[in-house]
């Protein structure tokens, strides 16, 4: 043990942070992994704020609410502070006692003693203010109070200064290996990074890019990247981040995607980066229905051998992993997990903690369910770098990461299921199926609510009913629906805690007959910038963030952020752009004849020069239109061949799909494919692997109940409505499919777009800086066109 006294004479040492809350929960932690109890305790951390505000306002003069308290132990080479906030300190009587409070929804009577780690809260707390107030003794008063009721529980305690101080320092005496491995593995990641230097020669306009991060990220500022395809963004973006984490400007960089495919890229980025020596370590986290070992992920001791005591052994696992290989890649967790017999999904996140770069999904990051609390919980931050890769897609992933809904007949199905053993909970059910009935009474097809505050509170009295179920429940088909109902009910109860002027609340009966009430985030910026905040720095970047403005009103709260265009290295004249002007995916207009036209479109396109081509349609029944008209139309074509994307596609079927395009062929390729789906965005088929793409329609949204409140919510913001819920989300998807073509210098290849609304002037201002000249074309002259750019090119 070489943790020395407190207040011996040492020299300036480098500084170690941790939070007490981190510090007990990771050396404390033990047992298994077990999803039987709901994690009620958990979620009601999450909604509790506002109790322990109403408690801490309810205590006497005596009561000193959120202490800020730190304690630095001085350790051989570093020092280790030890950090966080009491919820209370109570000073009466010449007495001391600090006071730590949790919300839960279980019912009081049941808790027998306070939870491990968080009565080792509340000692750590009281260690370090008896140390600092030269105190005898303090005491710990545990405060549980019931989420539902509000009934209080407490639990009090006594400790002796010296008794507190041997039991401080032998739990921080244990972190102090992970300590000391952070701060040498910190010193080797430096110096190698010192001597990376960019691996490529700089493409036109790619070194301002890099030089533009850099200073963002100096700046602790946010920036909006809109760079075409090609330029290089991943690296341009990656290198210079790495670089700032060398000279202690970040700590971590979490690169953020919202596709797999794009995930490999940033990985490939990373590893083109370490082969200059440079020592990294890099998580790309899997989701558990992926990694997991078991046929079900199940995760409960009597399922599942890996949950079994996953606790006890997972630290010894992660720590054997870091201390030995820089690879963490997924088939090596996969390998330690099994070695030590641990759930590689949740050894997987233990080991993001010791990592130097996580990529992954946004909702690792944004999602309130589903965040990393490691990083992003509730009183915890960090010196984060966050990259975000393909950010357009942001926009919709955080309405949906913010928003809920609630089913009335949901509600009725559980009541049903649990009626004849559990009247109580049955009842409260039927409380809020009565409230539901009330609403959907006054509902012909939708209505937008001012408030839904008598349903929150019923929803509250539900959750302890839901809880208490689930913990008792043997039956799994049972236990199963309650559990998915469960979630839905937390889900609205955190999200109802998050209201203001960025939502709607809106009442709809459904076409199917199904009734529900939805919190419908319309601009998320607000939610996002809280997790935001956790960090330093933040690079949103994409081929697609036209209009700029759009996009920084949607995803950033702030007015200073900075934003670079980055031009297109490649000449214009790789590319022709045809816009079609006697076609159109209007409903009044679509039929046979219209179906007929956009396949004669397509036989044109691909016989006028061999090679591999993609189609991008507005939906899966329009593309099946269009799909079925062009079969007919070249039965008899010799020199085609074509490929169409199914609705639901495994991993393995994708793959196949663009093997497709990789293949020697002697005939013309059509693919046809959906606009926005799984092959409009985060492919590269370089060079003469794709040499066309043909954009059918315009990609607006469908019209829809979510679709016209966006309109009229952002009419009433004083900005075009229509451009904010359709034209701006559809564009988006046809500059993607756009951007599949001219991938490097070599590529030459042709855009159509078949839509006569491509003329209105408010699509056309849309159009990146690039598309400076286009001709206008129909089925009459497009063959010409197109054969005379082909000839001119060879």
């Amino acid at each position: 043990m070489t943790i020395a006294e407190e207040g011996r004479e040492h020299m300036e040492q480098p500084l170690i942070r941790i939070s007490v809350r981190r510090l007990v929960e990771f050396i404390l932690q033990g047992g298994d992994i077990d999803n039987r109890t709901a994690g009620a305790d958990k979620d009601a951390m999450l909604l509790g704020g506002k109790i322990h505000r109403k408690i801490q306002r309810r205590m006497g003069a005596g009561y000193r609410a959120e202490v800020g308290l730190k304690y630095v132990v001085g350790c051989r080479g570093f020092d280790l502070q030890i950090e966080g906030r009491a919820d209370g300190i109570i000073e009466e009587d010449g007495k001391v006692v600090v006071d730590e409070i949790k919300g839960v929804f279980k019912e009081l009577h049941t808790l027998g003693e306070p939870v491990e780690v968080h009565l080792a809260q509340a000692k750590c707390y009281a260690f370090i203010y008896a140390k600092q107030n030269s105190l005898k003794e303090i005491g710990v008063q545990m405060t549980y109070c019931n989420m539902e009721t509000e009934e209080i529980k407490r639990f009090q305690f006594v400790y002796g200064a010296e008794e507190l101080e041997t039991w401080f320092y032998e739990v921080a005496g244990q972190y102090e290996k992970w300590a000391r491995y952070e701060l040498k593995w910190k010193e080797k990641r430096n110096a190698s990074i010192k001597g990376v230097e960019f691996p490529f020669s700089y493409r036109e306009g790619q070194k301002e890019l890099v030089s533009s991060v850099y200073r963002t990220i100096l700046r602790k500022k946010k920036l909006f990247i809109q760079a075409p395809t090609g330029v290089g963004k991943t690296m341009a973006t990656v290198f210079p981040a790495v670089k700032a984490v060398g000279e202690g400007l970040g700590e971590k960089i979490f690169y953020l995607t919202a596709k797999t495919i794009t995930r490999t890229v940033a990985q490939q980025a990373f590893e083109t980066l370490k082969e200059q020596a440079l020592r990294l370590k890099v998580i790309t986290l899997t989701a558990k229905e992926k990694i997991c070992f078991c046929e079900e992920a199940n995760c409960n001791p009597d399922y599942c051998p890996y949950a079994k005591g996953h606790y006890d052994r997972v630290n010894d696992a992660v720590y054997e992993l870091i201390t030995t290989s820089d690879d963490m890649s997924r088939d090596v967790i996969e390998e330690q997990a099994r070695r030590w017999n641990v759930c590689p999904f949740e050894m997987g996140l233990d080991v993001s903690l010791w990592v130097d770069a996580v990529i992954c999904d946004y909702n690792y990051v944004f999602d309130p369910n589903a965040h990393l609390k490691r990083f992003f919980g509730d009183g915890v931050s960090g010196e984060y770098l966050f990259l975000i890769d393909e950010a357009h897609n942001l926009v919709e992933r955080g309405r949906e990461m913010y928003s809920a809904a609630l089913y009335k007949e949901d509600l009725l199905e559980v009541k049903r299921l649990v009626k004849q053993e559990d009247a109580k909970l049955a009842g409260r059910l039927e409380e809020c199926n009565k409230q539901m009935l009330a609403l959907k009474r006054e509902c012909e097809t939708y209505e937008v609510l001012d408030s839904v505050s008598h349903i929150y509170l019923k929803l509250m009295n539900l959750m302890a009913e839901l809880e208490r179920y689930l913990e008792e429940c043997t039956e799994e088909e049972k236990r199963k629906k309650v559990l998915d109902l469960y979630f839905a009910v937390r889900m609205f109860l955190g999200i109802y805690d998050r209201l203001d002027e960025n939502y709607l609340i809106y009442a709809e009966l459904e076409n199917s007959g199904r009734f529900k009430v939805r919190l419908f985030c319309v601009n998320p910026a607000g939610n996002l910038k809280e997790f935001l905040d956790k960090g330093n720095s933040t690079i949103f970047f994409s081929a697609t963030l036209l209009p700029i403005h759009y996009y920084k009103e949607l995803l950033s709260t702030q007015s200073d952020d900075y934003a670079v265009y980055a031009e297109s290295p490649f000449a214009e004249e790789h590319r022709l752009l045809l816009l079609g002007t006697d076609v159109s995916t209007k409903y009044t207009r679509r039929g046979a004849d219209m179906y007929e036209r956009y396949a004669g479109y397509l036989k044109l396109v691909a016989q006028t020069k061999k090679g591999n081509y993609i189609a991008f349609f507005p939906s899966y029944q329009f593309m099946e239109q269009v799909y079925e008209a062009f079969a007919a139309l070249t039965q008899d074509c010799e020199d085609m061949e074509y490929v169409i994307q199914s609705q639901y596609m495994s991993e393995e079927a994708r793959e196949i799909f663009l093997e497709n395009f990789e293949e020697e062929r002697s005939r013309s390729l059509m693919g046809f494919c959906v606009m926005g789906g799984i092959f409009s965005e985060g492919i590269d088929l370089a060079q003469d692997k794709l040499i066309g793409a043909v954009i059918v329609g315009t990609g607006l949204p469908q019209v829809c109940r979510e679709r016209e409140l966006l309109k009229t919510y952002f009419d009433g913001k004083g900005y075009r409505g229509f451009d904010y819920a359709y034209l701006y989300p559809g564009m988006n998807k046809v500059l993607q499919s756009a951007g599949r073509v001219i991938r490097t210098d070599e590529d030459r290849g042709v855009i159509l777009l078949l839509d006569e609304r491509f003329r209105d002037t408010r699509y056309r201002e849309t159009f990146p800086r690039e598309w400076t000249s286009m001709w206008y074309c129909s089925l009459r002259n497009v063959e010409a066109l197109m054969r005379a750019f082909w000839e001119q090119d060879d």
